[in-house]
């Protein structure tokens, strides 16, 4: 299990991805080359990692789905295995419900999506049915989900500096080159400027006045996640639910405010409101439901599944534990079913040694 320094650590980076080792140092009371090294032992072991994904103004330009798959008996881990090294398929989970898996899928567009899961996904062997639900309004995504280990004034510290509004104009156009970025910071998110510049042959300056580009007009967030298992937070809960349409809105940003919810969207199908939750136990799935019925009378939950397994999240493939293996990018932008290269760990989650972590950590600082 994760100890609290580890929550507290992926707290602050919930809070502040690329911050300075000295920022959350201070923040958490330590020397900035204690926190360096904390989380070069967590990211070594894939336990904890930081990535950029897409940001709010981008996810209201592509098209993002949540498609269930069954598959013939005995060969669910095999299609998952097939669909984890696919840039498309972000999130693929196994859950305990009517069906064998439930995959998120974001594509370019529309056009894109059809291809994607008319064409590709029926193709697969071992794949017997798929049922696309079209995500029509994100209320909230993955990567504002926040754990809750640090204290109010630790809170203050890493919040001190507002955020400046994003931009809500401009072209959400991403060029080869941002691509090219995007696919580096996929796998690692708090890669320098420096580091990024060197592997794509130009320079820091470019690099930095383009990510900053990206974050300003909401293209691209950056986000700290974890093995969620080994934190405490070993249940992951899906419900469908109906919401009268003019109540969609309101209950949609209400759900967002619990601190369980990860996910919420308006959905096309028979249920238009997904939510999926991060729990502590079994009986917080209960518990849970209970609430959102109590407080929103108009909420009608009609289906709810227990995720079994996590097999890869936000394009990280993870062992049963929750730990990251390796990355398989996304690149929304590519044509379905086109190849995509595998970042894996140099280093085995089960065999790492901490110890020697530590020895190998320098604390560098992301710019």
């Amino acid at each position: 299990m994760l100890s609290e320094d580890d929550l507290a650590l992926i707290h602050a980076l919930q809070l502040r991805p690329r911050a300075s080792w000295s920022v959350l140092g201070a923040a958490l009371g330590v020397d900035p080359v204690t926190v360096a090294r904390r989380w070069t032992r967590l990211a070594q072991r894939g336990e904890a990692w930081i990535l950029g994904s897409p940001g709010p103004l981008l996810f209201e330009h592509i098209c993002v789905a949540f498609v269930e798959i069954e598959c013939a008996v005995g060969s669910a881990a095999a299609v998952a295995r097939a669909l984890s090294g696919q840039a498309h398929a972000l999130t693929i989970e196994r859950p305990a419900g009517s069906h064998d898996l439930l995959v998120t899928v974001a594509t370019r567009d529309l056009l894109a999506m059809s291809r994607y899961t008319l064409d590709q996904l029926p193709a697969i062997a071992g794949v017997t049915a798929v049922r696309t639900r079209i995500a029509t309004h994100l209320f909230t995504e993955g990567g504002s989900w926040r754990i809750a280990a640090l204290d109010p004034g630790q809170r203050a510290q890493l919040t001190a500096s507002p955020e400046q509004p994003r931009a809500r104009r401009g072209s959400p156009e991403i060029s080869p080159f941002d691509r090219a970025i995007l696919r580096r910071l996929a796998v690692d998110g708090r890669a320098s400027y420096q580091a990024l510049a060197t592997a794509l042959e130009t320079s820091a300056a470019t690099v930095k006045r383009r990510i900053d580009r990206l974050g300003h007009l909401g293209l691209i967030t950056f986000r700290c996640d974890f093995a969620r298992p080994l934190g405490g937070w070993p249940v992951a809960a899906t419900f469908w639910a109906r919401v009268p349409p003019t109540d969609l809105p309101e209950v949609g940003h209400a759900l967002v405010r619990y601190p369980e919810t990860r996910n919420c969207a308006a959905v096309s199908g028979p249920y238009n409101l997904v939510l999926e939750a991060s729990l502590h136990s079994l009986a917080d799935v209960l518990r849970f439901e209970t609430q959102l019925a109590t407080m929103h009378p108009s909420l009608d939950i009609v289906d709810r599944a227990i995720m079994l397994r996590q097999d890869k999240l936000l394009g990280h493939l993870l062992d049963p534990h929750g730990r990251s293996l390796g990355v398989v990018p996304a690149d929304l932008w590519s044509a379905p079913g086109t190849p995509v290269p595998e970042h894996r760990r140099t280093m085995d989650p089960f065999t790492a040694d901490p110890a020697a972590g530590r020895e190998q950590v320098q604390p560098d600082i992301p710019g």
